[in-house]
């Protein structure tokens, strides 16, 4: 088996006719105004919900053990909090139900995929910035959104982060 096939790109669908319920996450940056359009133009298409999802990053352990210094701080809870609280306000505006929450954890990829099947969400929405090489993709945090690509069961879509340049 060769390297390239080894590699699931999930397919972007071409209409939003099969979705239920759409996740729009973020790896904890703010959601841009491109990914809440790309996720209206998807839900109002099927008449879908919308989970949004967030994560508050943790940021490690210390000698192998759980330490509260490296755990989000309050000012970054209220950070998230604000940021699904104004996805889900926007998306509310445009007829669209909707509902949010924050998680902290380490292992985003794989909170974020977890979050999709339990919510039994049909396609992820991410903004992300643009493909790097795999080998340093996967050492910067920026990459998140292409790791969920890699691992996701579901169709993800990725949304140009025009801010982040």
């Amino acid at each position: 088996m060769s390297a390239a096939a080894a590699v699931r790109k999930p397919k972007s669908p071409t209409s939003a006719a099969g979705y239920s319920r759409i996740l729009l996450a973020s790896e904890g940056r703010p959601i841009p105004d491109a990914a809440i359009d790309r996720v209206v133009a998807l839900a109002l298409g099927s008449k879908a919900s919308v989970r949004v999802f967030s994560i508050a990053r943790v940021h490690g352990v210390s000698l192998g053990m759980p330490n509260p210094g490296l755990l989000p701080t309050k000012a970054e809870w209220k950070e998230q909090h604000e940021i699904v609280a104004k996805a889900v306000k926007r998306l509310r505006r445009k007829g669209i139900t909707a509902d949010g929450h924050v998680v902290g954890t380490r292992k985003t990829t794989k909170r974020i995929c977890q979050e999709a099947k339990v919510s039994d969400c049909d396609a992820i929405v991410m903004a992300a910035d643009p493909d790097r090489n795999r080998i340093i993709g996967d050492m910067i945090w920026s990459q998140e959104p292409q790791r969920v690509r890699r691992k996701a069961k579901v169709p993800v879509i990725l949304v140009p982060d025009d801010s982040a340049t």
